[in-house]
């Protein structure tokens, strides 16, 4: 059969199934000019093009970006990747007020344009992103981490909010801002109680990561009242399946407090468990921390070698 036949003969089949065309309408078939799944294609190729012009043109990637977002009918997945970009592209130009603008717009996408998955996947991006150069920007760096926790909190999205002050509670950790620092560990604390103020077991796990960077503060105040009734509220907990490098940190600096009232075999003990647990979060603190264990059995003068250990002899 040459070709145009075998249309006639498609055609021909094709009405004997379907009917007619007004047989099709009582169907409820209707035609469009505008194809959803063409508009579709026009965006994403939008997106690209413009995502292809962030090296070599900014300021006409900013304006595809922006093409995008107002091509979208209404809030969809590719107007929050454009403003994503245009968030990250704004912040390379140090343009950080038009960065803050476009990353509020992004969070109002939260709510029901994109999925909490994909949303928390790129709030986490673009927060690891602009932490970078966390000490260069201070007041940046605050105002957007309110921002932040202010669209979390009004989208409900609790995992996101604790994760969230987490980081933040890591940044002035490392900058030394202990009285901040001190403000979030309160709010964490008390997201993971109860109404009557005691801890909740049932949320072992996050408990333990609040401990563990309080822990840290702790240990580099130099506060061994406080850090020692931490440290054994935080072994207490038996309902948590915590990250090993948590339980890592725990014990790290729990040593350090044996080794300051020159407990040594206890020191040694809590050592060893830090270095299995960094060993099996593959963190290089392993090392450290085994270092740690020979000077604890120097001092307890023990005839027990450290590296005969299974763990240890690699």
């Amino acid at each position: 059969l040459s070709p145009p036949t075998l249309h006639c003969r498609s055609s021909r089949l094709f009405t004997a199934v379907m009917g007619s065309d007004a047989d099709m309408e009582d169907y409820g078939f209707e035609y469009s000019d505008d194809e959803p799944e063409e508009q579709d294609v026009d965006i994403e190729n939008q997106y690209y093009n413009s995502k292809g012009m962030v090296e070599t043109d900014p300021e006409g990637a900013l304006a595809g970006f922006d093409a995008v977002v107002r091509m979208e009918p209404e809030k969809a997945e590719w107007g929050f990747k454009a403003l994503k970009q245009t968030v990250k592209l704004y912040y390379k130009l140090g343009k950080y007020k038009e960065m803050m603008d476009a990353y509020r717009e992004m969070l109002t996408y939260i709510k029901s344009a994109v999925t909490r998955n994909y949303s928390e996947k790129c709030i986490n991006n673009i927060m690891d992103f602009v932490s970078g150069s966390a000490s260069q920007h201070f007041n940046l760096l605050q105002e957007f981490y309110q921002t932040t926790l202010k669209a979390l909190e009004e989208a409900k999205n609790e995992r996101l909010w604790f994760k969230t002050n987490l980081k933040l509670c890591k940044i002035w950790f490392d900058m030394g801002e202990y009285g901040r620092m001190s403000k979030i560990l309160k709010e964490l604390h008390k997201s993971c109680q109860k109404e009557d103020g005691s801890d909740d077991q049932k949320k072992g796990t996050q408990l333990l990561e609040v401990y563990a960077i309080e822990i840290q503060m702790y240990t580099e105040t130099k506060n061994n009242k406080k850090l020692k009734e931490l440290y054994q509220r935080a072994l207490s907990i038996k309902s948590a399946i915590p990250h090993p490098r948590i339980m890592g940190i725990i014990r790290e600096c729990g040593g350090k407090m044996h080794m300051a009232e020159r407990q040594w075999a206890d020191a040694a003990t809590d050592f060893f468990e830090a270095f299995k647990n960094y060993d099996e979060a593959g963190n290089p603190r392993r090392i450290q921390c085994l270092k740690y264990l020979v000077l604890a059995n120097m001092l307890m003068e023990s005839e027990v070698n450290p590296f005969d250990g299974q763990e240890a002899k690699p």
